[in-house]
């Protein structure tokens, strides 16, 4: 099933760089109307700047998604502004690497509040609107790191988890309501979450991809009768999860050994 993309209403977080800004000028170039939130306001100028050359009713917000009582506050604001939002794009994230040993509750409560209370809070604001007219997409971008438990990220899996067990459930109670509901999984990809200040040094060394063609996964996602979406498809990463449901103890066995070598 397609999507024509096409004047409709796309409110994105995280927007000011990697995915996100990935994704916004992506729509933006096949003339839809973006909202974009993030943090930093000189990126999310630079983006807007872009998207505007496009779609020059495009707008920006500047709001610290990690203040969740203000997240559904911001998403209102969104809809009034754009008129209406006919895609919610939950993909504001920050990481946590830190073995479970050396976490504080105040770190594990910080990534909670970016990954997964913030996109609740922001669903729920626009849900009742979207279920008011039958139509409406949200798409939560999780993580591999949502169905595998990582070494040194438990903070970050955690909420990745929570948010995949989210989109799931909230896929079969709206089923028929005409509000969709697309789960996406981004295995690696080359963004500024490997550099972030305070997370120790990242494990993994192998290959990333580039932000723009996960972008280009989301998009076709939003258009897609399915709902989970492992990105890039070519990384075969769906096959690493199943193997790892097939046997989960050897899935942790295998993972505590490759950390201790």
């Amino acid at each position: 099933m397609s999507y024509a993309v096409a004047g409709r209403r796309v409110l994105i977080t995280g927007a000011s760089s990697g995915i996100g800004a990935a994704l916004a000028r992506r729509l933006a170039a096949q003339q839809a109307v973006v909202g974009l939130i993030a943090r930093r306001r000189d990126r999310l100028d630079e983006v807007l700047a872009d998207c505007r050359t496009s779609s020059p009713q495009s707008a920006m917000w500047v709001a610290d998604l990690g203040d969740t009582a203000a997240a559904g506050r911001l998403a209102l604001q969104a809809w009034h502004t754009l008129r209406g939002i006919d895609v919610l794009v939950n993909n504001a994230a920050m990481p946590k690497r830190r073995a479970v040993t050396a976490l504080k509750p105040d770190d594990v409560e910080e990534v909670m509040r970016v990954n997964f209370f913030a996109p609740m809070r922001m669903t729920l604001a626009l849900l009742p609107r979207m279920l008011a007219r039958r139509s409406g997409i949200i798409v939560n971008v999780s993580s591999v790191g949502g169905r595998l438990g990582i070494t040194r990220e438990a903070a970050y899996c955690a909420s990745k988890f929570a948010l995949c067990g989210w989109s799931e459930a909230m896929a079969v109670d709206l089923a028929g309501s005409g509000v969709a509901v697309k789960l996406v999984q981004p295995g690696p990809v080359d963004t500024e979450i490997w550099d972030r200040p305070d997370n120790d040094v990242p494990l993994y060394g192998g290959p990333k991809v580039d932000a723009d063609l996960v972008a280009e996964g989301i998009v076709a996602a939003i258009g897609s009768d399915r709902f989970e979406h492992y990105l890039p498809e070519v990384m075969a990463l769906k096959d690493v999860v199943d193997a790892k449901n097939a046997d989960l103890d050897a899935f942790i066995a295998g993972a505590a050994a490759m950390t201790w070598q």
